[in-house]
């Protein structure tokens, strides 16, 4: 009996390194994202395809907890607290409110941001070269007078224009730079321009009201979540009164508005898929430099350019990125 007991330790004893062999080598890693507009945005499924054509497979490499702030900067704190409750092993987080409630929510916990008009002046990292810290991520510090050339490319394709209503959400810090802009432009190009500054979804049909009572002939939408997440409403509001508008962000002009200018966010989400592969696989937030962005997107839809009654400027239709017919 205590032969046999003792080779049945030996088959236990022998057995037990191959079972443990026999387990998965790697963990799921759980990557947080938190977005600043809603899930019908598809912003984030970029950021999948990103991480599929790095090879990651969801389920088996990696998972992904998913939050929206739906225009509501407000809301960015207590979703960001879920995530690290969650503890997920990256944060992926987009717009400056949603990069500093990160920054303020954690110190261990590795974030990209992006989205971000320019990190440093807003606080969220010291340096482009040098974020320090566990933050780094893609800013849209698109450069001086960038602003200014909504308000000369909308005069440029509606030559005639000469009152511009402009909308500007009092939630996004960037304001203050595009208001400074785009009021130098109006003045050099000799438009009348009128600010409207929107902070909800309540004070929207307010502010389209107080627009077609300005009766300025164009309107300029600038950047922010809140506008991102009324896309519809904003690009039928321009539709319905026949108002020429020029808007940020291509997807704009893909849902019927007439032009965009700005950098690519399909780009930059695909880009913070890079960087969550090259944290996911060692390397520190800290010695990965804040990229700002190389790719701007001129749009115009010419559909929407002839049921305004327009002839966009062959020039103007050279320089496009995109014609969309």
């Amino acid at each position: 009996m205590k032969v046999r007991a003792a080779l049945i330790l030996v088959v236990v004893f022998l057995a037990a390194p191959l079972g443990l062999e026999a387990q998965p080598t790697t963990r799921v890693r759980v990557i947080g994202v938190v977005s600043a507009t809603s899930p019908e945005i598809a912003w984030v499924d970029v950021f999948r395809q990103g991480l599929r054509g790095l090879g990651y497979v969801e389920g088996r490499d990696i998972r992904i907890e998913q939050r929206f702030a739906a225009g509501r900067p407000e809301r960015f704190p207590d979703l960001i607290a879920e995530m690290v409750h969650l503890k997920v092993d990256i944060l992926v987080v987009a717009s400056a409110p949603g990069a500093l409630a990160a920054k303020r929510a954690t110190t261990s916990i590795p974030i990209v941001f992006l989205g971000v008009g320019d990190p440093v002046a807003q606080g969220v990292v010291p340096s482009f070269a040098r974020p320090g810290g566990n933050i780094t991520g893609l800013s849209l510090a698109f450069g001086e007078r960038f602003a200014g050339k909504w308000v000369e490319l909308l005069r440029e394709a509606v030559p005639g224009v000469s009152h511009v209503a402009a909308m500007l959400s009092s939630s996004n810090p960037g304001n203050v730079t595009y208001r400074k802009e785009i009021q130098q432009s109006a003045k050099v190009l000799g438009v009348k321009l009128e600010l409207f500054s929107v902070s909800d979804r309540e004070q929207l049909d307010a502010v389209f009201k107080a627009i077609i009572a300005s009766r300025a002939t164009a309107v300029i939408v600038a950047a922010a979540p809140l506008f991102s997440v009324h896309l519809p409403q904003l690009v039928e509001f321009a539709a319905r009164n026949r108002l020429p508008a020029m808007y940020f962000f291509r997807e704009y002009v893909e849902a019927g508005g007439l032009m965009a200018y700005g950098p690519s966010l399909t780009d930059s989400w695909q880009r913070a898929a890079i960087y969550v592969d090259k944290i996911l696989k060692g390397a520190k937030p800290a010695d990965l430099p804040v990229e700002q962005p190389t790719k701007f997107e001129l749009v115009i839809n010419m559909k929407t350019a002839k049921a305004l009654g327009l002839t966009i400027p062959p020039s103007l239709l050279l320089r496009a990125d995109q014609v969309i017919e």
